[in-house]
């Protein structure tokens, strides 16, 4: 089943900016109702307090219960509203004055003396058919030396019509900034990530002919600057590499292609005509070198491959950097004294390294000082220890080599100029791989010329606890 494709990020974040528009509108929407509906209701208190006192003070000082009996109207043409509620009457007897046009019930109520002052506190609530707000209360009055109680409720229907049409222009509003706030971030949020589809556009046009093709940050946000310029310097690494590989692959071939060729030259001629077991022999043994160069060429790849993809396991040893000098050099000082060369150690510490790995990085250094350095010299091996570093030197004397040699020196199957081609069997891989070893274990290795007529190999490694100056 086809997995279900997520939102784009234009649509989340508009969505999400909505959302957040519509919740601002409605919450301050919603602080406005409450405050007008408290105001509404209080005021509706206020009239409520300010009847009540006014028809005790009437009833005390101008009206009496014979004037109310003989004009009930009267009081109900005082009332502001058709739906309030206005019960005179005496204790314990059927009312005098009743109003009540709803027939809403009244909610209990204590009575208020006489001599006492109104206060909200005396107001009671109730709901009325059925979302219909009442506040009521009742007072005591005297009229004519008779005991009266005076009932009064509010029930906010004009009020609630008035909050119901506010709460709906609150919705509406909501739902216009909902809108909105949508379709215009949609807009901008379209606008704002056209560098990224530029992007997008040009990544799918990189191909391997176009890998020196560059996007243009110049109008770039500041947001996606950062991304840009690692974009651009990505595709610089990408073309570099491809550029190596390719330049790898082609030398690659040209390698082989040499002692393949050997060998087909060398079977073509033995079959041509009948050959004595010894010239089979010799053919045989040419063939077999042919062979084991092959061998050593494809050893040396596979190396090299992968220490690229970071799949040698290094097995970390603490190492005697005095013994392991000595070690190569003792390996190494036949073939030195054919070329009449002298191998001097000096220096001593100690080292966390791999010694297989180390061997051989420091063999190669080794091998090529003695295939290239004049006849009768000097090859020193070293150990120079230093605050932040522990350096293992190969120092030899030779020709002079110029910066761009000096630059391609761990390049893959290079070797030099000419002469030193034609007369070394080397495949070209050997520094490659010392390069390759050191960045394993977190170093590097440089090459430089102190002086003219002699150069230094240095395989840098960082700072140890265990490290020991010389």
């Amino acid at each position: 089943m086809r997995a279900r494709r997520p939102p784009s990020l234009t649509l989340r974040s508009t969505l999400a900016f909505a959302i957040v528009a519509m919740l601002a509108v409605a919450g301050a929407g919603m602080y406005l109702y409450e405050t007008m509906k408290a105001a509404i209701m209080t005021r509706s208190d206020h009239a409520v307090l300010a009847r009540l006192d006014h028809f005790r003070k009437l009833l005390h000082y101008d009206l009496t219960l014979d004037t109310l009996q003989s004009s009930p109207q009267l009081f109900e043409n005082m009332l502001d509203s058709e739906d309030d509620i206005f019960i005179i009457g005496e204790p314990d007897k059927a009312p005098l004055i009743l109003v009540n046009p709803l027939h809403a019930p009244l909610p209990p109520m204590p009575v208020v003396a006489a001599g006492q002052p109104l206060s909200a506190a005396d107001l009671r609530s109730a709901i009325v058919n059925p979302d219909v707000p009442m506040r009521a209360a009742t007072v005591e009055a005297m009229s004519g030396g008779r005991v009266v109680h005076l009932t009064a409720a509010h029930l906010a229907v004009k009020e609630m019509a008035t909050l119901a049409s506010f709460r709906n222009r609150i919705l509406f509003a909501i739902a216009l900034a909902f809108a909105f706030t949508a379709g215009l971030g949609y807009l901008l949020l379209r606008r704002g990530l056209r560098p990224l589809r530029r992007m997008a556009e040009h990544a799918a046009a990189i191909t391997p002919a176009r890998l020196d093709s560059r996007m243009d940050s110049s109008d770039t946000p500041v947001e996606l600057q950062q991304l840009s310029d690692a974009y651009n310097g990505m595709l610089d690494r990408l073309a570099d590499g491809y550029q190596r590989l390719t330049q790898f692959s082609a030398d690659l071939a040209h390698e082989i292609r040499t002692p393949v060729g050997s060998l087909m030259g060398h079977c073509q001629v033995a079959l041509r005509q009948p050959r004595s077991v010894d010239e089979y022999q010799v053919l045989l043994a040419s063939n077999l070198e042919e062979l084991e160069r092959i061998s050593r060429m494809v050893e040396s790849i596979l190396f090299l491959a992968r220490a690229d993809d970071a799949q040698a396991a290094l097995n970390l040893q603490p190492l005697d950097l005095t013994d392991e000098l000595q070690r190569v050099a003792g390996y190494f000082e036949g073939l030195a004294e054919e070329r009449q060369m002298n191998l001097r150690t000096a220096g001593e510490g100690h080292l966390q390294a791999d010694p297989l790995l180390l061997r051989r990085a420091l063999s190669n250094l080794v091998a090529n000082a003695i295939r290239y350095a004049d006849e009768g010299s000097t090859i020193d091996i070293r150990v120079v220890a230093g605050d932040d570093s522990c350096r293992l030197e190969v120092d030899n004397q030779g020709p002079v080599l110029n910066d761009s040699a000096l630059d391609k020196l761990f390049d893959r199957f290079y070797r030099g100029d000419a002469s030193r081609h034609q007369r070394s069997d080397s495949n070209g891989l050997g520094l490659a791989i010392v390069a390759a070893i050191m960045q394993l274990h977190g170093g590097a290795v440089t090459v430089t010329q102190p002086v003219p007529g002699r150069i230094c190999f240095s395989l840098v490694f960082a700072a140890q606890d265990n490290v020991r100056k010389a």
